[in-house]
Order: structure tokens, then sequence, then C-alpha cells
């Protein structure tokens, strides 16, 4: 249905409308046309409003990414808090239908997800650099982790399990079983980040 012509468009409107098509239909499917033909007009205002479809997609994975970090708990540990950020970062990447979404993204919108991690990191002791990088590792973690899954249609199975260990079963892996390997992964990663500072914390031998 056409808008009147003197109609205001929202951009959080455009972008309910992309994740719709997105949902349905995929990620190709996504354009200023297919867009501006679902909310009932020309492309002209989502170029003013929103920008090219590059802007588009940078404006559906902030929202996948708004507010992703969750409040932190009296007394948490930062290790505790980064299993928890990784796994809620995981959730919410894979509502998007298509990992290209998730691997195209600028940076920024990570930088504004990964902001509360690395001030948990901080306040536990960590340096700067040394927060940053821990959180950029944990981050392209997830990142690579989803992307994987996302796209491993014949791996994922139902098949009753022939492995003693998740993931062990060289046929595919169940769903249960991903989630095991992710948690794995993730506390793994977080016990190296641990040793990694304290070992740079420990005052070094005379020569």
């Amino acid at each position: 249905m056409a808008r009147p012509p003197d109609f205001e468009l929202e951009p959080d409107e455009i972008i309910d409308a992309a994740l719709e098509i997105l949902d349905e239909k995929g990620l190709d499917a996504v354009s200023m046309r297919s867009v501006s033909s679902r909310l009932g007009v020309s492309p002209v205002p989502l170029y003013n409003r929103i920008g090219n479809k590059d802007d588009l997609l940078d404006a559906v994975a902030k929202r996948l990414l708004a507010d992703l970090a969750p409040p932190t708990d009296p007394g948490e540990s930062w290790q505790d808090y980064s299993e928890r950020w990784a796994h809620e970062l995981r959730e919410r990447l894979r509502r998007a239908p298509d990992s290209r979404l998730v691997l195209r993204t600028r940076r920024w919108a990570f930088t504004e997800a990964s902001r509360p991690l690395v001030d948990a990191m901080r306040a536990a002791g960590f340096d700067a650099d040394e927060a940053v990088r821990g959180c950029r590792m944990l981050m392209w973690a997830t990142v690579g982790f989803v992307a994987i899954e996302s796209g491993a249609v014949t791996e994922i199975t139902s098949r009753p399990r022939r492995s003693r260990l998740a993931g062990g079963d060289p046929s595919g892996v169940s769903q249960t079983e991903a989630d095991q390997l992710f948690s794995l992964q993730i506390r793994l990663l977080i016990e190296g980040i641990d040793r990694e500072e304290r070992a740079g914390r420990a005052p070094r031998p005379p020569r």
C-alpha cells in the first residue's frame, strides 16, 4: 500500500522491514528496492534516511548486536562474565540466518558490544592492551564458530552419536554436541587468556 507523499519514514521502520525480508527470504533478497516495496514507498526515502545498501545491512547487524552485553553480577569473576557474554553473543549472531551478515559487520558494531567485557577485564587487573586482545580473541572465536555452525547444514544432525566425546564422531554432530563444543571452546580460551595474563604479572627473574 502506497504511503502519502508527506509521510515521514523512520529508520527503525526500514530496519524492521529489512529484518522481515532477511528472515523470510535470506540476505540476497534484502535490497533497497525490496525494502522500499515492503514499505510501500520509492527507494528514495531509504537513501535519505539510511544511506546505501551497505549502510542498511550495517544497521541490521547493529540492531542484532544492540544491548548485547548482560549486566554484571555483584562479585562475578571476569571469567564467568566472559562466558555469559560469549554465549549471549552467539545467541544474537544465530538470529542472523546468513553468516555473511555477521562476517561483513563493520568494526564499530562489535566495538560497542564488547565494551562491557573490556571494562570487566580491566576491573580484574588486565591492562588496556591485554583486555582488548582478550576480548578480541573471544569475539573472533564466537563469530567464527557461528559462521561455521550456520553453514554446517549437513553436519548438524539428529542421528545418534557414535562417539563418547562431543564432536568426536566424524560423520557429524548433534545440536546438543555443538552447544557442548562451544562451551568447551570458550572455557579453554578463557583459561588460556587467564594464564597469559598471570604470566605477564609474574616478576621476571634477574638475568
